[in-house]
């Protein structure tokens, strides 16, 4: 637990791995879940810097008309090519980091003892290193490519590079502090979700209760 007394947990998972689905669970068990990828569209708007780096190096193919970021278009320059993703990365992640900050500390000021942040790339980015645990949402690899392949439409080629993309899933569930199970039923999966989120509540209480007054 950092000085500001805040209990930061790192919510991750792989591609079409449910995540999204556990961070609404958590919001409607109460907690504060700050999402990264909200961020990632908040600090690339019109007019920010980081879109115009973005326009500067791969032209106007990728804004829209009414000058907002083309995500789709970036996306596809960055999953073919190993070293533009890491640029992207570079320029994007400190501002969504330090916006991402912000929100905790205002979380915090306003009482909060727990901040989920809601970050795809937490382990490949080190956000890790930035967290007191880490949950994983965890399906198998064949479940992920037949969720991409009937939510989004993909081609094996670019569902394989999204992958890639990736830590393999495994690796991320070995990882983790905690594990959730979303290859089951979304019942299932609440339950995981909300006994974790009990445990958690009552390890904080419990160390509330320990520590010197």
């Amino acid at each position: 637990m950092s000085r500001d007394g805040l209990y930061r947990v790192g919510l991750t998972g792989g591609i079409a791995s449910g995540k999204s689905t556990v961070a609404t669970m958590l919001r409607e068990l109460g907690a504060v879940v700050i999402d990264t990828d909200g961020l990632a569209r908040e600090v690339t708007l019109p007019g920010s810097t980081a879109l115009r780096e973005l326009s500067r190096r791969y032209g106007p193919d990728i804004l829209n008309r009414d000058g907002s970021l083309r995500r789709d278009a970036v996306g596809r320059i960055v999953f073919a090519d190993p070293g533009e993703r890491k640029w992207l990365e570079e320029l994007l992640h400190p501002l969504i980091r330090e916006r991402a900050e912000q929100l905790a500390s205002a979380a915090a000021r306003e009482g909060r003892r727990i901040v989920f942040f809601d970050v795809p790339l937490l382990y490949e980015t080190g956000w890790n290193a930035w967290v007191d645990e880490v949950w994983t949402v965890y399906v198998p690899g064949e479940v992920q490519r037949q969720r991409l392949q009937g939510r989004d439409g993909y081609s094996e080629t670019a569902i394989a590079a999204r992958i890639a993309a990736q830590w393999p899933i495994d690796e991320k569930a070995r990882r983790a502090d905690i594990v959730i199970d979303n290859s089951g039923s979304p019942a299932q999966t609440r339950q995981q979700v909300e006994s974790a989120w009990s445990r958690l509540t009552e390890r904080l209480d419990n160390r509330t209760q320990e520590e010197p007054t």
